[in-house]
């Protein structure tokens, strides 16, 4: 039997790092939204062996116990003493170390593939759960729609979300480190995005609004170090941008544009500064 599985990347339309937690995380404030830029996760089982064994069409994709979705598919087996082993192939299209929670995406798939392949019956919020044990990152993409994330990523609720622009993501030719970004990050600078207006503003399909209240704290930190980053943003804004922001920790700008012909235009337009750019809907 073979289970296959979407997992998409997602954006930070609001990102507010609210204080330091005593374990060594943030507490965080976020708005979240997947788009449709997606990696496949297929799983197989494997009757005759208890491993996992990984497999990719990417030489970027850790194959081994590093790798979230290996940490997934262990403590699935862990959990619920599952004696058969698995294959699990990483169909890769987002881009790695960029901001868009590509492996946690991953991470979330495995999950959800192996609640089917297994036949386990665990609901998304019981998978969610399972993912806190895996990184900040894979309780939201289990669910994988606009959610409001709190904690250090550990509560999700999902919103409704009617206004679904374009997105036009760049990802400059650098990674960057979401440990190392956090570190660099002072609480008396930064700047904190109201994210109860924006909230509000989804869930009306505001759509001014929610341009107005778009924001994110690691933004500064990020471009600090990464000039480049800054340069993308002007391009897409002088090129009629309906709004720009970086996701995450970066390094990837995303763009939103409710008109398709101006979304294709800033899209083309961006592809001769970098190489990595994506043209996509917001699910």
């Amino acid at each position: 039997m073979e289970i296959t599985e979407k997992a998409p990347a997602k954006i930070n339309l609001g990102l507010d790092v609210i204080s330091k937690r005593t374990d060594g995380y943030h507490e965080l404030d976020m708005i979240m939204a997947s788009v449709d830029l997606s990696d496949r996760i297929t799983v197989r089982e494997l009757l005759d062996s208890s491993d996992i064994i990984l497999q990719s069409n990417s030489s970027f994709v850790p194959l081994n116990k590093k790798n979230h979705v290996y940490k997934a598919a262990a403590l699935i087996k862990e959990t619920f003493h599952i004696e058969t082993g698995v294959t699990i192939y990483i169909d890769k299209k987002i881009p790695v170390a960029a901001g868009l929670a590509g492996g946690s995406s991953d991470a979330a798939a495995t999950l959800r593939a192996l609640n089917q392949l297994w036949r386990l019956g665990l609901s998304l919020a019981e998978l969610a759960k399972l993912g806190e044990e895996i990184g900040s990152d894979v309780p939201y993409c289990v669910y994988g729609q606009t959610a409001r994330v709190t904690g250090r990523g550990e509560h999700v609720k999902p919103i409704t979300n009617t206004k679904k622009p374009w997105v036009i993501l760049v990802k400059p030719a650098f990674g960057v480190s979401t440990p190392d970004i956090f570190r660099h990050v002072d609480l008396a600078t930064i700047t904190h995005p109201d994210i109860d207006t924006l909230e509000a503003a989804v869930v009306n399909a505001d759509v001014d609004k929610v341009l107005q209240n778009l924001g994110n704290s690691l933004e500064d930190v990020t471009l600090d170090k990464h000039p480049l980053i800054s340069k993308i943003k002007a391009h897409l804004m002088a090129r009629g941008a309906d709004a720009v922001l970086m996701s995450g920790s970066g390094p990837t700008v995303f763009a939103l544009c409710h008109q398709e012909k101006k979304a294709h235009r800033i899209c083309d337009s961006i592809k001769g500064f970098c190489n990595e750019v994506y043209l996509v809907r917001m699910l």
